[in-house]
């Protein structure tokens, strides 16, 4: 959380086209409501406006109590999370010594690379989590940071989703901009156009939790109690729960995987631009419960949404609740805090 600001184990079944399809409980979702997005999906071009504003005091309702939501028919292929999925699946099989060849270098602003097992804590009150990721970050990727010789899809697959993901949170940051009636939109959208590029922070991340080892650290889980630094985080779950979100009365309630959706959460720097009426909740991704669950892979993409960098963040309500900050600074403040030192 920003220092200024307050097991389902599911078996994933293949269609005849190769699509993964889950057994889940569509209801199953805890406090979390779901949102239909079909009036602003990627693939509606024809957009009636008597249908956003309903859609866009949704957003802020829940983003404004919960801070999480599942959007449904949002646009993004499920075939293309899928396929995103399996060429990561062959990343993280690779050896540890031919990994290390595209390991993210931590010393360096806005890197794109590997970050190996347990290099990220998330809080001091747990020992790092049990997860391994690649940052894909499309500014500072060269052609020698991409595996590939070893997985020769995974960047064209990878950058096909992260534009995806970026397309729909401009769409989501349009519909919120709106339910919190900002008076120039076309001018708070513009301050994200430099996604994907030097300019702004936006990264993807694709994250691998590999079956529990034997002997664990006191406390350690998968992915310790935190939140999410930027604006909003698009994430998309494979069939393995774990996932646990705070609610509002303070206790941990699972927010369980439900095929062909996209969590979508608020962070901190949007709570603080916004003096508090959104809420950045704290989440964190449990161990399995039973043997079985213990030695299954889990995987995970998630999509951090950040302003350009020289973007200034004051209160959009005028209150000046916080100390006005550029978005650059921001975000190095709190990668600094985690890794000591930048990524």
């Amino acid at each position: 959380m920003d220092p200024d600001t307050q097991n389902n184990g599911h078996i994933p079944t293949t269609d005849k086209n190769g699509h993964i399809s889950w057994d889940v409980d569509t209801q199953d979702h805890g406090h979390i409501p779901i949102i239909d997005f079909s009036p602003y999906s990627l693939l509606k071009f024809a957009v009636d406006e008597d249908e956003l504003l309903p859609l866009a005091t949704q957003l802020v309702q829940a983003f404004s109590t919960v801070g999480f939501v599942y959007l449904r028919n949002h646009g993004i292929p499920a075939d293309l999370v899928s396929r995103t999925f399996e060429s990561s699946n062959k990343f993280f099989e690779l050896p540890e010594e031919v990994k290390e060849k595209f390991t993210l270098p931590l010393e360096r602003a806005m890197s794109h690379g590997w970050l190996h097992l347990e290099r990220e804590r998330v809080t001091t009150k747990r020992p790092p989590g049990i997860k391994e990721c690649f940052d894909v970050r499309p500014q500072v990727a060269t052609e020698k940071l991409w595996p590939s010789e070893d997985v020769p899809e995974f960047q064209q697959r990878s950058l096909l989703l992260y534009d995806k993901c970026r397309q729909l949170s401009l769409r989501i940051l349009e519909l919120m901009a709106r339910g919190l009636n900002i008076q120039d939109v076309s001018n708070f959208l513009s301050l994200h156009d430099q996604m994907g590029s030097a300019a702004n922070g936006t990264m993807m991340r694709i994250l691998h939790y590999p079956p529990v080892p034997e002997h664990l650290k006191p406390g350690q889980i998968r992915c310790g109690e935190h939140t999410d630094y930027g604006e909003i985080t698009l994430l998309f779950q494979d069939s393995v729960g774990g996932l646990e979100v705070q609610s509002c009365e303070g206790k941990y309630v699972p927010a369980p995987p439900i095929p062909n959706t996209v969590v979508v959460n608020i962070g901190d720097l949007m709570q603080r631009w916004t003096a508090d009426k959104l809420v950045s909740t704290m989440h964190r991704v449990l161990l399995p419960k039973t043997e079985a669950g213990l030695k299954r892979h889990r995987r995970s993409i998630a999509f951090f949404v950040h302003p350009n960098e020289d973007t200034v963040i004051a209160s959009l309500d005028g209150s000046n609740k916080y100390p006005s900050i550029k978005a650059g600074r921001y975000l190095d403040d709190r990668l600094t805090a985690t890794y000591g030192g930048k990524s």
